[in-house]
């Protein structure tokens, strides 16, 4: 008697007489045999993975509300660069609980994600202004890599220094963060007292906390005019909440700041996902690291947001890039600026006061050393405080030198504060209220926040409509299919995503006793078993909150591995031409130097190529970087041998999972011979990708290898919390409890046969660049226009804005051969969905016939001229050639529900050369 929630039938886009008949559409009798064809026999799997039986939708939540029940929810007192806080209801519901919020991709096709950007921009504004300084990016991924960045930031402006001074009141994950980036590059890390620590001709930057980790609000300007004396750069770690109270840092002379939003109404999470943060000096916006969102025109000179300047630089500079950050932290920053401008700057000022005042009457009565200070306070001496406050379910910080810490925050009631001073054995009645406990000198007195879209949505009614106009400027997964080479775009289920509001998810302190968050434990344990099982690796760390994390943190895990072994010349990284730019970002990061193979006519790694640079760098062969099934979407059947070699010669294989969603079920990593191998869990296991992040990158390695896991070994720390972005791993263990052993192999065996589909569909229309065994391909294929473009001079953008006339987002752009696209629709896409994208396809390609034809003009036509807004179509002129009908409903499908481009074709080169980063001036609205 099967259950009525069975998830796998509603995951999958294709039932099994549907699977079978999309087989025989693309020339197989089975499924069986399609697949059978398209996975080299040499790697396949001999049996099921060793996964527990699959349970309903109902069945999973039960399971995992039990186990999330074993977290204790205390009152968290620690700080840390953590609060408590509250997320205002509209936000929860309209963002981070709607999927045209989570589910839209990275918004790199910026005329179909406008309401993203504008809402990026909105966050950058309320950094820039908050920090004072003049341009900030779009997030990272939390205060820790942010400090990281900064470092790199700085010490690439100054190539001939070495040192970095990082107070030892920053907080302590921070320095740890530090330390593990500043390692493998040579950067030496001084850790000291700042009121000791005078910059000397090897220092090229200065980092410290502001309100330090021990709740000190220190005026740094002396020290910061010190570290410009010594030609070097200051770096602040601030709170922003704080910043609405204190001094900025721009106002203090900092060159940049960094830090976390959380307590914009982020949930803590057990320690992510979290939005962080990096402004900086106009001078040094060039090498400002991550995504910035700029200002620029469309072709009907209206404004339009765009990613601007060295966007995705890593795929363009590739080992010579600053930076391996090609991600952000986009849902939770713009959850961050809604809460900003739902607040208002009055808002946040009165939410700052409350604060600061319950901090300053429990250090009044409770006799505090920490003078100057805006919301945590420092007792010493305050022996059995700690265990006291713990029966009593109330976390407070350990020093572990008998100093206590209490941190007060958004959540802290008039009620707890009572309880906190009978814990101190104060007097706990007659509260009152205290006075600001912050000295004029270091008190804010410049504006902040004065641009209208902070002071105009301060009730629910007009910020839920203020969030829907935004929703409805994005295409994302709950309109069509995202059908993006290596993004895996798949179904983001309601019931996986239910559990990451409960509060026993949310309402965790990642640095609580590891009492409280034995639910995490366990769901972490078993989806690390599981993944594991997958990969065919013996261990895994799920640390890495993103990608890059997971590329940096495998590599590292090599190097370290050589380097136990007296092996630390090993330095070399071969890297195959075809491989994502952020591979070669990530070698250098860790240490090594990059040395590239080549790839055959055919796409594949040139096993020649690869052999003979093992051999001249045999000695010092560190490691091979590849991709599989190959970036150009193909089973190499040489994998085997490739991996033999490396190792023949000393090296480690490292596997970038970025395509696992081919292998899951069938193949994996261990089996065919990698040493280590990222995973991106908002990729195959279905965590939205939420506009461009959140993610989780965990590794998975070999027995070897497990020694040099992050939080295994000395300084090996790559995100601020010890468990990444813990809060969205429910998500994946929702997912793989749901599906299950055979499933999972379902789902990979399926996206590999709807890829195979629409080659089949498409290939008489457009070249299929690269195929394998039986001209078959993996789960994605690469369609060829450089053709067409020599032809008629329709390229792969003209193409990429005509899709979203048709209502959907372009594939993969040029990447990874310039002029091409790379499709993959995913094992969640039904036939039907298919079918309206190649028939997309197909009638772009009459479109472009008709220009070669000589019946379109060639400078005036549908292409060129896409996307058509509504206010184009609508116009009371319309100079064209062609008709409006053609421009705007050129498919029977679009006149029941069209989705409407917000602007015309973006003036890139007009963005970058008159950039604008922040929200207009009032002036500039008023005009």
């Amino acid at each position: 008697m099967s259950h009525t929630d069975t998830f796998p039938q509603r995951h999958l886009g294709s039932s099994p007489d549907a699977t079978a008949a999309l087989a025989k559409a693309a020339g197989y009798d089975s499924p069986e045999s399609l697949v059978d064809a398209a996975v080299p026999p040499s790697i396949r799997l001999s049996g099921e993975l060793d996964l527990p039986e699959p349970l309903g939708e109902s069945a999973a939540l039960e399971r995992l509300a039990g186990i999330m029940g074993k977290n204790q929810i205390a009152k968290s007192y620690i700080g840390q660069g953590y609060y408590g806080t509250i997320t205002p209801p509209v936000i929860q519901r309209n963002i981070l609980e709607n999927p045209g919020w989570y589910t839209a991709y990275t918004p790199y096709q910026a005329e179909i994600a406008q309401g993203r950007l504008e809402a990026l921009l909105n966050f950058q504004t309320m950094v820039s202004d908050l920090t004072g300084l003049e341009i900030a990016n779009a997030s990272l991924l939390d205060e820790g890599t942010a400090a990281a960045e900064a470092m790199q930031l700085a010490a690439s402006s100054a190539p001939k220094k070495n040192t970095i001074f990082v107070s030892e009141r920053c907080h302590p994950q921070t320095i740890e963060v530090v330390k593990t980036r500043a390692e493998p590059v040579g950067i030496e890390v001084v850790v000291g007292d700042h009121t000791t620590f005078t910059p000397d001709d090897d220092t090229f930057a200065t980092l410290v906390q502001y309100p330090a980790t021990d709740g000190a609000a220190i005026d740094y300007s002396e020290f910061i005019d010190k570290t410009h004396e010594a030609k070097a750069l200051s770096i602040v770690a601030a709170d922003l909440l704080a910043l609405t109270l204190l001094k900025s840092p721009g106002e203090m002379g900092a060159d940049i700041a960094v830090g976390s939003s959380q307590r914009f109404g982020v949930p803590l999470g057990n320690g992510g996902p979290h939005a962080g943060f990096i402004a900086c000096r106009d001078k040094l916006k060039r090498k400002l690291p991550g995504r910035i969102i700029g200002v620029s025109k469309d072709a009907h000179g209206q404004p339009a947001y765009r990613l601007s300047l060295q966007t995705r630089e890593q795929h363009i500079r590739r080992d010579k890039a600053t930076s391996n950050i090609c991600t952000a932290q986009v849902l939770l920053a713009v959850m961050a600026a809604m809460y900003a401008s739902y607040h208002g700057p009055d808002g946040l000022r009165r939410i700052a006061r409350s604060i600061h005042r319950k901090a300053a009457l429990l250090a009044s009565r409770i006799g505090a050393q920490t003078e100057v200070f805006f919301d945590t306070i420092t007792v010493h001496n305050r022996a059995g405080v700690i265990e006291k406050a713990a029966a009593a379910g109330i976390n407070l910080r350990d020093f572990g030198n008998g100093d206590v810490g209490v941190s007060i925050d958004e959540t802290t009631t008039d009620d707890d504060l009572k309880t906190l001073l009978e814990l101190f054995g104060a007097d706990e009645t007659n509260l009152g209220v205290e006075a600001l406990a912050i000295p004029d000198a270091l008190r804010r007195e410049s504006d902040f926040l004065t641009h209208p879209v902070f002071n105009s949505y301060h009730t629910e009614t007009e910020m839920m409509r203020y969030l829907r106009r935004l929703e409805g400027r994005d295409l994302a997964l709950n309109h069509s299919m995202i059908p993006l080479g290596s993004c895996t775009m798949k179904l983001n289920a309601a019931a996986e995503m239910m559990p990451v509001t409960w509060p026993t998810v949310g309402n965790i302190h990642p640095f609580a006793p590891a009492s409280q968050r034995q639910g995490y434990a366990q769901m972490a344990d078993e989806l690390e078993n599981w993944l594991a099982e997958i990969t065919g690796f013996h261990a895994v760390s799920l640390q890495p909150n993103a990608g890059s994390q997971g590329e940096y943190a495998g590599l590292l895990a090599i190097r370290k591995f050589h380097e136990a072994h007296g092996n630390g010349g090993r330095n070399i990284c071969l890297i195959p031409t075809s491989a994502h730019g952020t591979n070669p970002a990530s070698a250098v990061m860790t240490g090594f130097k990059v040395v590239p193979v080549r790839c055959d006519d055919d796409g594949n790694i040139d096993v020649d190529d690869i052999r003979a640079k093992a051999e001249q760098h045999s000695a010092e062969l560190g490691a091979l970087m590849i991709t599989y099934p190959s970036t150009h979407g193909v089973f190499e059947t040489t994998i085997r041998e490739i991996c033999q070699i490396v190792h023949d010669h000393g090296g480690q294989v490292y596997m970038d999972g970025a395509n696992m969603n081919a292998q899951v079920g069938l193949c994996s990593p261990g089996d065919i011979g990698a040493d280590v191998c990222h995973l991106n869990l908002h990729k195959t296991f279905c965590i939205p990708h939420g506009g461009g992040g959140p993610g989780v990158g965990p590794i998975g390695v070999a027995t070897h290898l497990a020694p040099f896991l992050p939080g295994a070994a000395d300084n090996t720390t790559v995100s601020a919390a010890p468990l990444g972005s813990a809060s969205i791993l429910v998500i994946s263990w929702m997912y793989i409890t749901m599906m299950g052993a055979k499933a999972l192999t379902d789902a990979t065996k399926l996206a590999i046969i709807n890829a195979n589909y629409i080659a089949r569909r498409l290939e008489k229309f457009y070249p299929v660049l690269y195929r394998g065994n039986e001209g078959l391909v993996a789960h994605e294929c690469i369609i060829d226009l450089r053709p067409i473009k020599d032809a008629t001079g329709i390229g792969v953008e003209d193409v990429a804005k005509r899709l979203m006339d048709y209502g959907f987002h372009a594939p993969t752009m040029s990447w990874p051969v310039p002029g091409t696209m790379m499709i993959e629709p995913t094992e969640s896409e039904s036939r039907a969905e298919l079918d309206r994208f190649c028939e997309a396809m197909i009638s772009i390609h009459g479109e472009i016939r008709a220009i070669q034809n000589g019946e379109a003009d060639p400078k005036d036509n549908a292409l060129v001229n896409a996307p058509h807004t509504a206010q184009h179509v609508t116009s009371d002129e319309w100079p064209h050639s062609y008709s409006r009908e053609s421009a705007a409903f050129p498919a029977p499908w679009l006149k029941e529900g069209k989705f409407w481009p917000a602007v015309g074709r973006i003036d890139n080169v007009f963005g970058d050369r008159n950039l604008v980063c922040t929200c207009e001036s009032v002036e500039a609205y008023a005009e």
